[in-house]
């Protein structure tokens, strides 16, 4: 991928009916996934996610359990939150179509489509899923009975008002043969070019609020709301601040939305043709995956077979969790879920694999260190460093196509060729052989960097490990700290600070600056002359906006604090041992 990129990615708003679940936790984490692996390429990120909180089903819903449906959207709002919290979810944002915000772009492409000319009032009749908030025609409906939650349909004819979407059909079609990858994986973009092969209807936006109050109302006509897949979609741009906005202008271009299968249709015929009309660009990609099954049949809240999420992952850890839902789905397929498949996963690749070579590892890097004048890499040494660039290679075409199964198999080929490493060299036999100290030494320097680029790539789908990881490596790999003699040449209270001074000291080559917090047991003045020990081999950071090139010791006891000095002269820059 190109470094330094824009990148802007999305889930679907979440449907506030119910409690988060696996089916939402899934797509939430390999969204998280993505923003994270982008992140560490370099690129300009904003990952965005929410909840989906009018229409029939929220009112529904509300009514059952007492509460109005400002509050019940609240509740549930909550508990996605807190979910994404849980699971150590990195989104920019996260909106709610209840927020004024959203309103307020709703409205406004609402009022520009209807003066353009692209809404009309009509009289319609069809039958109604109250499920899915959509009417659906004689040729979807399967055993008379909604296709997707198996319930019978309500026969409904009502005026309201419509959305020109048959005039966008043939330059829907044009714009995805132009464009192979608009919709993938392929299997779906086929889907949606063999759906648009019959005549595409307009698509009713409305709902009278003599049967529903729960929406946006037009602008145009408050005797109506917003048909609630149309308020939906419009997130995705409301969450930028809307057309003219600097947010929106800076990365509508690069976005890229992630979705189930279940949701295809309004983000591949709808949103498009709503894009189109409003004069907006179309997206970069839509990203579609496929269903979770649990026992033979679609994990879903109203068939009644939703695994709880959050469950597992108190069980087993949000590593674990990641792991064996990005593992366990190819992209755009079907998975089956269980336990025993969970258990299988963390036992053999995480536990066996990963934990085995991770283990190993640290404790001969701890048992010997990386000290030593290295001997010159062998093929098998050699070896080890292509793998990791060819793995690297692989993981990013594996990115590109939202393929985390096949990322993280490309991780776990270099696992398998590091580990299988450490069994030919033998680490603790070399240290057995004093002649052989320079062999170990690069042995060890190989698997400290095999550490250390686990620890990166490992970072945005094992998040908490690799931290773990990027420690044990970093320890192996930690420069000794160089202590030097310093002259402290002058010194000053760093301003606003009660605790900290501004040093400048001399390294008999070179003056830096160091902060040190001692300003409560030493006068600056008292200071200038004196020569102490500092580490000279220090990342800078800055302090009270002044920035410390090292870092002056001292030792502290019972409240009091004092500088090491010497005892003996010596000249500033010497080398203390």
């Amino acid at each position: 991928m190109t470094a330094r990129s824009t990148f802007y990615l999305t889930t679907p708003i979440y449907y506030v009916n119910a409690a988060p679940h696996l089916g939402h936790a899934y797509t939430t984490i390999i969204a998280d996934a993505m923003a994270r692996y982008r992140r560490l390429a370099g690129d300009d990120v904003w990952f965005l996610t929410g909840t989906d909180e009018h229409g029939d089903k929220i009112a529904q819903a509300a009514a059952r359990a007492g509460v109005s449906p400002q509050a019940y959207a609240d509740e549930i709002s909550s508990a996605f939150r807190a979910a994404w919290g849980g699971l150590g979810i990195t989104h920019n944002d996260f909106i709610r179509t209840t927020e004024p915000r959203h309103q307020k772009v709703v409205q406004a492409i609402l009022q520009a489509l209807r003066d353009a000319g692209e809404i009309y009032l009509d009289k319609y009749g069809g039958n109604y899923c109250f499920g899915c908030e959509r009417f659906y025609t004689d040729k979807e409906i399967v055993d008379g009975k909604c296709p997707d939650h198996r319930t019978p349909l309500t026969y409904i004819e009502e005026e309201n008002y419509f959305f020109k979407m048959s005039k966008y059909q043939g330059w829907l079609i044009e714009h995805i043969e132009r464009h192979p990858d608009f919709i993938r994986p392929e299997r779906y973009r086929n889907e949606i070019l063999g759906f648009l092969r019959d005549p595409l209807q307009d698509l009713s936006i409305s709902r009278p609020r003599t049967r529903l109050e729960w929406g946006i109302p037009l602008p145009f006509d408050d005797t109506y709301v917003t048909y609630v897949w149309f308020d939906a979609l419009i997130n995705y741009v409301s969450a930028l601040g809307g057309p003219g906005d600097a947010r929106f202008e800076k990365f509508w271009p690069h976005v890229q939305h992630l979705i189930g299968k279940d949701i295809l249709k309004p983000h591949a015929v709808y949103w498009p043709c709503m894009l189109k009309a409003a004069g907006l660009p179309v997206y970069t990609h839509l990203n579609v995956h496929g269903y979770w099954n649990i026992g033979g049949g679609k994990m879903s809240k109203s068939v009644g077979n939703v695994v709880e999420a959050l469950a597992l992952k108190d069980r087993y850890g949000n590593d674990a969790f990641r792991y064996f839902v990005m593992r366990e789905m190819a992209f755009g397929l079907d998975a089956a879920f269980s336990e025993e498949a969970f258990v299988g996963r963390l036992n053999a690749d995480l536990a066996n694999d990963l934990g085995n070579l991770v283990a190993r590892a640290t404790t001969l890097l701890a048992g010997f260190g990386t000290g030593g004048d290295a001997g010159a890499p062998d093929a098998g040494d050699q070896e080890v460093a292509r793998a990791a660039a060819e793995a690297r290679r692989l993981v990013d075409a594996a990115m590109e196509e939202f393929a985390f199964q096949r990322a993280l198999a490309e991780i776990w080929a270099f696992i398998g060729a590091v580990n299988r490493y450490v069994d030919a060299t033998q680490p603790w036999a070399l240290a057995k052989a004093p002649a052989r100290r320079g062999r170990l030494a690069r042995v060890l320097l190989t698997l400290a960097d095999a550490l250390q680029w686990l620890g990166i790539m490992l970072g945005p789908f094992l998040p908490d490990a690799a931290a773990k990881i990027r420690v044990a490596a970093g320890d192996a790999r930690a420069p000794r700290v160089e202590l030097r003699v310093a002259e402290v040449v002058a010194a000053e209270p760093v301003p606003k600070s009660k605790k900290l001074l501004k040093l400048t000291v001399s390294l008999g080559d070179e003056q830096r600056t160091m902060v040190a917090g001692i300003a409560e047991h030493y006068a600056p003045a008292d200071l200038v002359g004196k020569k102490v020990v500092v580490v000279v081999n220090l990342e800078p950071a800055k302090l009270m906006g002044v920035e410390s090139n090292g870092m002056v010791l001292a030792g502290s006891a019972d409240g009091k604090l004092a500088i090491l000095t010497l005892d003996r002269d010596l000249p500033p820059g010497a080398k203390v041992r």
